[in-house]
Protein backbone atom coordinates (compact mmCIF):
# COMPACT_ATOMS: atom_id res chain seq x y z
CA UNK A 1 0.00 0.00 0.00
CA UNK A 2 1.60 3.13 -1.09
CA UNK A 3 0.98 5.99 1.12
CA UNK A 4 0.91 9.69 -0.52
CA UNK A 5 1.29 13.40 1.17
CA UNK A 6 -0.12 16.35 -0.57
CA UNK A 7 3.33 18.36 -0.83
CA UNK A 8 1.83 21.43 -2.16
CA UNK A 9 3.06 24.99 0.05
CA UNK A 10 -0.39 25.34 1.43
CA UNK A 11 -0.96 22.22 2.67
CA UNK A 12 2.85 22.30 4.01
CA UNK A 13 2.05 25.61 5.72
CA UNK A 14 -1.30 24.08 7.31
CA UNK A 15 0.02 20.61 8.30
CA UNK A 16 3.38 22.27 9.99
CA UNK A 17 3.52 22.27 13.39
CA UNK A 18 2.05 25.03 15.33
CA UNK A 19 6.02 26.35 16.46
CA UNK A 20 6.60 26.16 12.82
CA UNK A 21 3.99 27.79 11.85
CA UNK A 22 3.92 30.92 14.67
CA UNK A 23 7.75 31.22 13.36
CA UNK A 24 6.18 31.48 9.44
CA UNK A 25 3.69 33.76 10.60
CA UNK A 26 6.32 36.22 12.26
CA UNK A 27 8.25 35.69 9.55
CA UNK A 28 5.41 36.64 6.91
CA UNK A 29 4.52 39.70 9.29
CA UNK A 30 7.91 41.10 9.28
CA UNK A 31 8.12 40.86 5.61
CA UNK A 32 5.01 42.61 5.03
CA UNK A 33 6.25 45.84 7.08
CA UNK A 34 9.98 45.53 5.67
CA UNK A 35 7.83 45.52 1.84
CA UNK A 36 6.46 48.41 3.18
CA UNK A 37 9.14 50.07 4.37
CA UNK A 38 11.06 49.32 1.29
CA UNK A 39 8.70 51.09 -0.90
CA UNK A 40 7.90 53.68 1.13
CA UNK A 41 11.64 54.78 1.75
CA UNK A 42 12.09 54.38 -2.21
CA UNK A 43 9.41 57.30 -3.16
CA UNK A 44 10.95 59.42 -0.06
CA UNK A 45 14.84 59.29 -0.88
CA UNK A 46 13.39 59.93 -4.70
CA UNK A 47 11.53 63.08 -3.60
CA UNK A 48 14.26 64.09 -1.41
CA UNK A 49 16.81 64.31 -4.44
CA UNK A 50 14.57 65.53 -6.91
CA UNK A 51 13.81 68.71 -3.86
CA UNK A 52 17.73 69.13 -3.90
CA UNK A 53 18.37 69.08 -7.42
CA UNK A 54 15.32 71.59 -7.91
CA UNK A 55 16.58 73.99 -5.00
CA UNK A 56 20.40 73.14 -5.86
CA UNK A 57 19.52 74.98 -9.67
CA UNK A 58 17.40 77.95 -7.72
CA UNK A 59 20.44 78.87 -5.16
CA UNK A 60 23.29 78.75 -8.03
CA UNK A 61 21.04 80.64 -10.37
CA UNK A 62 22.44 84.35 -9.30
CA UNK A 63 19.18 85.23 -7.90
CA UNK A 64 19.14 87.42 -4.64
CA UNK A 65 19.23 85.39 -1.28
CA UNK A 66 16.54 87.73 0.93
CA UNK A 67 14.19 86.73 -1.63
CA UNK A 68 15.36 82.86 -1.47
CA UNK A 69 14.95 82.89 2.22
CA UNK A 70 11.38 84.40 2.33
CA UNK A 71 10.20 81.94 -0.29
CA UNK A 72 11.55 79.24 1.46
CA UNK A 73 10.27 80.57 4.60
CA UNK A 74 6.76 81.01 2.85
CA UNK A 75 6.48 77.45 1.57
CA UNK A 76 7.76 76.16 4.68
CA UNK A 77 4.74 77.77 6.34
CA UNK A 78 1.99 75.96 3.64
CA UNK A 79 3.67 72.58 4.08
CA UNK A 80 6.57 71.02 5.10
CA UNK A 81 6.48 68.54 2.05
CA UNK A 82 7.06 71.59 -0.10
CA UNK A 83 10.24 72.57 0.63
CA UNK A 84 13.20 69.82 0.58
CA UNK A 85 15.81 68.99 3.54
CA UNK A 86 18.26 71.52 1.59
CA UNK A 87 15.94 74.14 1.46
CA UNK A 88 15.13 73.36 5.18
CA UNK A 89 18.91 73.51 6.28
CA UNK A 90 19.42 76.72 3.89
CA UNK A 91 16.15 78.25 5.97
CA UNK A 92 18.03 77.25 9.23
CA UNK A 93 21.20 78.84 8.39
CA UNK A 94 19.70 82.36 6.69
CA UNK A 95 16.99 82.77 10.00
CA UNK A 96 19.91 82.19 12.38
CA UNK A 97 22.03 84.53 10.44
CA UNK A 98 19.49 87.54 10.99
CA UNK A 99 18.89 86.24 14.18
CA UNK A 100 22.41 86.98 15.23
CA UNK A 101 22.71 89.95 12.91
CA UNK A 102 19.67 91.79 14.80
CA UNK A 103 20.45 91.03 17.83
CA UNK A 104 24.23 92.56 17.38
CA UNK A 105 23.32 95.72 15.38
CA UNK A 106 25.62 97.83 17.80
CA UNK A 107 28.82 95.41 17.38
CA UNK A 108 28.40 93.32 14.24
CA UNK A 109 30.66 90.28 15.17
CA UNK A 110 31.09 88.66 11.90
CA UNK A 111 32.59 85.38 13.27
CA UNK A 112 29.69 85.57 15.65
CA UNK A 113 27.07 85.27 12.95
CA UNK A 114 28.64 82.69 10.81
CA UNK A 115 29.29 80.57 13.37
CA UNK A 116 25.20 80.82 14.56
CA UNK A 117 24.27 79.80 11.08
CA UNK A 118 26.69 77.05 11.00
CA UNK A 119 25.39 75.65 14.46
CA UNK A 120 21.16 76.31 13.04
CA UNK A 121 22.42 74.45 9.44
CA UNK A 122 24.28 71.39 11.48
CA UNK A 123 21.46 71.07 13.26
CA UNK A 124 18.78 71.35 10.83
CA UNK A 125 21.51 68.94 8.63
CA UNK A 126 21.35 66.01 11.67
CA UNK A 127 17.26 66.20 12.02
CA UNK A 128 16.99 65.77 7.87
CA UNK A 129 19.35 63.20 8.38
CA UNK A 130 18.09 60.95 10.83
CA UNK A 131 14.15 61.50 8.94
CA UNK A 132 15.82 60.06 6.11
CA UNK A 133 17.50 57.37 7.55
CA UNK A 134 14.54 56.22 9.62
CA UNK A 135 13.19 52.57 9.48
CA UNK A 136 16.61 51.96 7.84
CA UNK A 137 17.72 49.83 11.03
CA UNK A 138 15.03 47.80 10.86
CA UNK A 139 15.60 46.64 7.21
CA UNK A 140 19.17 45.65 8.41
CA UNK A 141 17.44 43.83 11.34
CA UNK A 142 15.28 41.81 9.38
CA UNK A 143 18.41 41.28 6.67
CA UNK A 144 20.28 39.58 9.28
CA UNK A 145 17.79 38.33 12.06
CA UNK A 146 15.15 36.56 9.92
CA UNK A 147 17.18 33.48 7.84
CA UNK A 148 18.08 33.02 11.76
CA UNK A 149 13.98 32.89 12.83
CA UNK A 150 13.38 30.80 9.77
CA UNK A 151 16.32 28.58 10.77
CA UNK A 152 15.16 27.83 14.09
CA UNK A 153 11.66 26.84 12.07
CA UNK A 154 13.42 24.52 10.53
CA UNK A 155 15.34 22.66 13.54
CA UNK A 156 12.22 22.53 15.00
CA UNK A 157 10.60 20.98 12.17
CA UNK A 158 13.56 18.76 11.55
CA UNK A 159 13.80 18.03 15.15
CA UNK A 160 9.58 16.80 15.48
CA UNK A 161 10.46 14.88 12.15
CA UNK A 162 13.10 12.43 13.30
CA UNK A 163 10.93 12.32 17.20
CA UNK A 164 8.13 11.19 15.05
CA UNK A 165 10.27 7.88 13.32
CA UNK A 166 10.76 6.71 16.90
CA UNK A 167 7.36 4.84 16.40
CA UNK A 168 7.90 3.77 12.86
CA UNK A 169 9.07 0.40 12.55
CA UNK A 170 10.01 1.07 9.21
CA UNK A 171 11.69 4.61 8.56
CA UNK A 172 11.25 5.64 5.06
CA UNK A 173 11.93 8.66 2.85
CA UNK A 174 8.17 9.21 2.44
CA UNK A 175 7.98 9.20 6.03
CA UNK A 176 9.92 11.63 6.77
CA UNK A 177 9.98 13.66 3.45
CA UNK A 178 6.81 15.88 4.51
CA UNK A 179 8.12 17.08 8.09
CA UNK A 180 11.68 17.69 6.63
CA UNK A 181 9.64 19.89 3.65
CA UNK A 182 7.65 21.88 6.10
CA UNK A 183 10.43 22.66 8.08
CA UNK A 184 12.59 24.14 5.01
CA UNK A 185 9.34 26.33 4.13
CA UNK A 186 10.11 28.40 7.46
CA UNK A 187 13.93 29.47 6.20
CA UNK A 188 12.69 29.89 2.20
CA UNK A 189 10.57 32.53 4.28
CA UNK A 190 12.84 33.57 6.33
CA UNK A 191 15.43 34.25 2.91
CA UNK A 192 12.40 35.61 1.21
CA UNK A 193 11.96 38.57 4.12
CA UNK A 194 15.79 38.92 4.29
CA UNK A 195 16.83 39.20 0.80
CA UNK A 196 15.51 42.04 0.05
CA UNK A 197 15.75 43.83 3.29
CA UNK A 198 19.76 43.36 2.87
CA UNK A 199 19.68 44.83 -0.86
CA UNK A 200 17.62 47.70 0.08
CA UNK A 201 19.52 48.78 3.23
CA UNK A 202 22.26 48.73 1.20
CA UNK A 203 20.95 50.74 -1.98
CA UNK A 204 19.21 53.12 0.58
CA UNK A 205 22.43 53.98 2.75
CA UNK A 206 24.06 54.70 -0.68
CA UNK A 207 21.45 57.10 -2.13
CA UNK A 208 21.41 58.89 1.58
CA UNK A 209 25.03 59.25 2.13
CA UNK A 210 25.65 60.86 -1.53
CA UNK A 211 22.50 63.54 -0.30
CA UNK A 212 24.66 63.89 2.91
CA UNK A 213 27.49 64.93 1.02
CA UNK A 214 25.39 67.13 -1.22
CA UNK A 215 24.32 68.66 2.14
CA UNK A 216 27.75 69.09 3.93
CA UNK A 217 29.19 70.10 0.56
CA UNK A 218 26.39 72.85 0.36
CA UNK A 219 26.54 74.06 4.03
CA UNK A 220 30.59 74.42 3.48
CA UNK A 221 30.03 76.63 0.40
CA UNK A 222 27.49 79.10 1.71
CA UNK A 223 28.89 79.42 4.55
CA UNK A 224 31.58 80.83 2.78
CA UNK A 225 29.45 82.69 0.94
CA UNK A 226 27.97 84.43 4.91
CA UNK A 227 31.92 84.93 5.37
CA UNK A 228 32.23 87.20 2.60
CA UNK A 229 28.50 88.89 3.18
CA UNK A 230 29.50 89.67 6.79
CA UNK A 231 32.89 91.30 5.87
Amino acid sequence: MTITHDLSFSALILNASPIVQIVMAILLLVSITSWNYIFSKMFAIKKARTQTEQFERQFWAGGNLVELYQQAVANHRGSRDKTGALERIFEAGMNEYHKVKAANKANLDAGAMLDGARRAMRASYQREMDHLESHLSFLASVGSVSPYIGLLGTVWGIMNSFRGLANVQQATLSAVAPGIAEALIATAIGLFAAIPAVLAYNRYSHDIDRLAIRFETFIEEFSNILQRQSR
